[in-house]
């Protein structure tokens, strides 16, 4: 059984596992800064919205003060995971450490710093950060989770079923790529559409116009997920359509970032998708352009 967790990352994602899992266990969450931690243990983390919960929880922003658990999920940007990998190298020794960052290849950065048995995870939850203390819960979709080199899929299980248990929606998968790649197409679409466009995730994206350009951009991943030998997971497209009948009008990551002159996630994002279709030879001009321009984007921020 796990009774103890850890949730690397404070942001929305983090926020909104620690929330609600201290509810069925004893949470600790590491965060960037010191004041950060000190809210929390003063105040607790209340989530709105979809959930309302009060949870009491452990919090530092010193990997020294973490105490040992079973379950770590790395909720930190994909831009800070080599510093925070290397931060808990030595550390955490009974956890098994699943990663929930976009894109691809979170595992390999968090392998050359450790041996822990590790699991692949994508979440599809979003939400809005209030403050330090506050989280809005938006988006109430699924975090699929699978193993990770020679995790037993038993452990898989027991993580999705405790994320369950404690609200949210969770399922195990014994071969994660296709929802992966899934996630992969969609993100790198919608979140760099997003960011060169000015434009929250709505309608647009599923109308003629921008909608068409959308289907096209999907379309090509979806060849290099073909190509890779990658079997066919949820279609993109649909989850964007899904997504956009909502009306909840989520703002992307990487809009965000891009609003706020921050570094995107452009690279484990987009990057990764234009050098897989490098890999196996398939052409991605759409694809390509867009990478070009988010990391344009960023390049004008100076």
């Amino acid at each position: 059984m796990i009774e103890r967790v850890c949730v690397v990352g404070a942001g929305t994602i983090g926020s909104l596992f620690a929330g609600h899992l201290a509810q069925v266990a004893e949470v600790s969450v590491l965060t960037r800064r010191r004041e950060h931690a000190d809210a929390l243990v003063e105040h607790g983390l209340r989530v709105t919205g979809r959930s309302d919960v009060h949870a009491r929880l452990r919090a530092t922003n010193d990997p020294h003060e973490l105490p040992e658990v079973e379950l770590a999920i790395i909720a930190c940007k994909g831009t800070d995971l080599a510093a925070v990998a290397s931060s808990l190298a030595g550390r955490l020794a009974g956890a098994t450490i699943m990663p929930v960052q976009n894109g691809l290849g979170a595992e390999d950065v968090i392998r050359r710093h450790g041996r822990w048995p590790l699991l692949s995870a994508i979440t599809f939850m979003s939400g809005t950060r209030r403050s330090d203390t506050e989280v809005e819960y938006v988006l109430d979709t699924a975090t699929w989770l699978g193993p990770y080199e020679g995790t037993p899929l038993a452990r898989a299980e027991e993580v999705a079923a405790l994320i369950v248990s404690a609200g949210l929606k969770a399922e195990a998968f014994s071969d994660l790529r296709p929802a992966q790649w899934s996630k992969l197409i969609f993100n790198a679409t919608v979140n760099g559409v997003a960011a060169l466009t000015g434009l929250p995730h709505d309608y647009h994206f599923a109308d003629h116009g921008l909608g068409d350009l959308v289907r096209d951009l999907m379309d090509e991943g979806k060849a290099v997920a073909v190509a890779a030998g990658i079997p066919p997971g949820e279609d993109p497209w649909e989850m964007n359509v899904h997504a956009t009948r909502r009306g909840s009008s989520h703002r992307p990551s990487m809009l965000e970032d891009v609003a706020a002159h921050r570094p995107t996630e452009v690279e484990s994002i987009n990057g990764a998708l234009v050098r897989e279709a490098d890999r196996v030879g398939v052409k991605v001009p759409l694809q390509g352009a867009l990478y070009a321009l988010v990391c344009g984007r960023e390049a004008s921020y100076s």
